[in-house]
């Protein structure tokens, strides 16, 4: 029945159907053809799936990004990144990585990241700094991934919620990874940068004055992280309060500090946090179909025991379940990779002796990888849209990049405390 459900949805894919319908229409063969499951419950299945306490974590923060995001917030940040990174090698590809650090803080998405900088950096990397289309849009795209561990990451809210794993901890331990990654992509741009001659951004370092000018210009949105990381040390809030209470502090900085947020921006950023927060929760709806159905045929434990049956060393388990999660990554959207297929795989990692708030950090950015990669990766098509670059040349100029991906995967496989030294100190 496994197998039914899996060629269900693969074949559903293929034909062109969205993941959401795709979710649910798999499940079809359980209730329906076994029995097993009444339609009835289906639908109580899409409702339940809602019904939840942590998950109205993810509106608020997609609210609250797009509220910071409407109120000058990108300007000032890209302003400060430029003076911090622009006067090396590479000026703009320096830039784009350190504004993904920045603006992980604010989006909680690498997609929405890198539509952004594809359109704000991208022609400046292009026509001043040198770098080939191709060239600019694997840079962007990959430093989006970054996005993904640093707090408020949307792949961690979500993966914390079906997984039962507390978002407080998953925040915190996605802070030093991020900016690991952050330092290891810049040392790969940078090493790009020489072999191509990439021209800087600024001629000449920026003064002391003008960082900090720049600084202080920027430290509502720099706040903005640091406020999560202290709420959640200190017991201040849970994630969704935390969504709750940063939704009023970008409405806060939006009309009274900066004064750049009117009706008609605040009706345009809410107006985009509905489509993106519907396009999250039908997922979420779907994917709670499929998983009670997967669940029902006893999907984890016959993948648990097929593994274990393969092996019994720990590391060879974590290496087939990142070989699954970066060919799935290849077909399926984030969200819907990470409510699908990491109920299935975390139980079997857990058994193997990992810690499931180290896994969160690694699958979350496994997951988001899968966005860079053909056939659908949503990332790639985003940013190859947006610059206009054929998927090939991406591929080409995004190799020095995956490597460094896979450099730091493996040091976080390798160095766990990484990714739990804050949650263990802090909470």
């Amino acid at each position: 029945m496994l197998l039914l459900i899996g060629g269900l949805f693969a074949f559903f894919l293929l034909v062109g159907m969205p993941v959401a319908f795709a979710l649910a229409l798999a499940s079809i063969p359980v209730f329906v053809v076994t029995g097993t499951m009444p339609p009835t419950v289906a639908v109580q299945k899409m409702v339940t799936a809602t019904q939840s306490f942590p998950l109205l974590a993810v509106p608020f923060f997609i609210l609250a990004g797009n509220l910071m995001n409407a109120t000058g917030i990108t300007r000032r940040l890209v302003n400060f990144a430029r003076l911090l990174t622009g006067w090396m090698a590479g000026g703009l590809g320096q830039v784009s990585i350190v504004l993904s650090m920045l603006m992980g803080g604010i989006s909680g998405s690498a997609v929405a990241d890198a539509a952004m900088e594809a359109r704000l950096l991208g022609p400046g990397m292009v026509n001043r700094g040198g770098y080939s289309k191709a060239a600019a849009a694997a840079v962007i795209a990959f430093g989006s991934v970054i996005t993904a561990t640093i707090p408020p990451s949307i792949g961690l809210i979500l993966f914390g919620f079906i997984n039962e794993v507390s978002i407080g901890r998953l925040f915190l331990a996605g802070v030093i990874p991020g900016i690991l990654l952050t330092g290891i992509l810049m040392v790969t741009a940078w090493l790009v940068a020489k072999k191509n001659d990439y021209a800087a951004e600024l001629p000449i370092l920026p003064t002391f004055r003008e960082l900090l000018a720049s600084f202080w210009d920027s430290i509502w949105a720099i706040a903005f992280p640091v406020i999560l990381v202290v709420g959640f040390r200190f017991g201040f809030f849970t994630a969704t309060e935390a969504g709750a209470f940063l939704t009023f502090y970008a409405l806060f900085v939006g009309f009274f500090i900066h004064r750049e947020l009117t009706f008609q921006t605040l009706y345009s950023a809410v107006k985009g946090s509905v489509t993106d927060i519907g396009m999250v929760m039908l997922l979420i709806m779907m994917a709670g179909v499929l998983g009670y159905a997967v669940t029902i045929e006893r999907g984890p434990q016959q993948i648990t025991e097929f593994m274990t049956a393969l092996t019994s060393q720990p590391m060879l388990i974590l290496l087939l379940v990142v070989m699954l999660l970066v060919m799935s990554g290849m077909f399926l959207e984030g969200a819907a990779n990470i409510l699908l297929i990491t109920p299935i795989v975390l139980p079997v990692l857990v058994q193997a002796g990992y810690d499931p708030i180290h896994m969160g950090i690694l699958i979350v950015t496994l997951i988001n990888l899968g966005g860079l990669t053909p056939p659908v990766g949503i990332i790639m098509f985003t940013v190859c849209g947006i610059l206009d670059v054929k998927t090939g040349a991406f591929a080409r100029a995004a190799i020095p990049y995956f490597v460094a991906i896979v450099v730091f995967l493996a040091v976080l496989v390798i160095f766990p405390q990484l990714s739990l030294l804050l949650p263990g100190r802090l909470m």
